[in-house]
């Protein structure tokens, strides 16, 4: 598995996104506006599959999940389980450290209304299989969302009816086991339907699996 099969920083094979990307760059120049690289210890026996980047977010700072609201959540609950040096969630420069994790997104470019389309997750998807590839025997794998569960699957080349998604649903996918979770998001911890409780759960599950 060689470095460029896990991310390409210039890729560009997407053409709405990367249309989209320079068009923001335009409106932003200052930022990111790229495919955003995993972040993380490469080794880590949890990995974390989120959706995109967000627009203000990941797109602006380069690093998954750091600068948009969904982050705040995230980095404090990897803090609070001893996945993360500290609570960091707003600067790709606050020397956070991940501890035995890693934060990757199904689709590495920012789509318009955050909404990929078909086509551009199955083309991303096999730098997430080489990501999957390289995760150690026991890993487990905590998909952010429906989108990002659909996209593991497909990239282990499993049956997606056999893996239905659902809120702490924890499927064994042989050498590796996935546990769910809704998205992060601000909608969703808006209308209550993830909670800090909630999301603090699948946390504790994970735990108890790597344990």
């Amino acid at each position: 598995m060689s470095a460029d099969t896990v991310f390409d920083p210039d890729c560009r094979e997407c053409p709405r996104l990367a249309s989209f990307l320079d068009e923001v760059k335009d409106r932003h120049p200052d930022y990111h506006c790229r495919p955003v690289a995993p972040f993380g210890v490469a080794d880590a026996r949890l990995l974390i599959v989120g959706l995109a980047p967000g627009m203000h977010g990941a797109n602006r700072t380069g690093r998954p999940f750091t600068g948009d609201y969904a982050g705040v959540l995230l980095y404090r609950t990897l803090h609070k389980f001893g996945f993360g040096t500290h609570q960091g969630s707003d600067d790709p420069d606050d020397g956070l450290e991940l501890i035995d994790c890693r934060i990757t997104n199904a689709v590495k470019c920012l789509p318009p209304d955050n909404k990929p389309v078909g086509a551009e997750i199955n083309t991303c998807n096999r730098y997430l299989a080489s990501e999957l590839e390289g995760l150690p025997a026991g890993s487990v794998i905590l998909a952010l969302g429906g989108i990002a569960h659909r996209a593991v699957i497909k990239a282990l080349k499993l049956r997606q009816a056999g893996y239905p998604f659902g809120h702490e649903a924890l499927h064994d996918l042989g050498h590796l086991r996935m546990l769910d979770s809704y998205h992060c998001s601000r909608y969703n911890t808006n209308t209550g339907r993830l909670t800090v409780d909630m999301f603090e759960s699948v946390f504790n599950i994970a735990s108890k699996l790597l344990k």
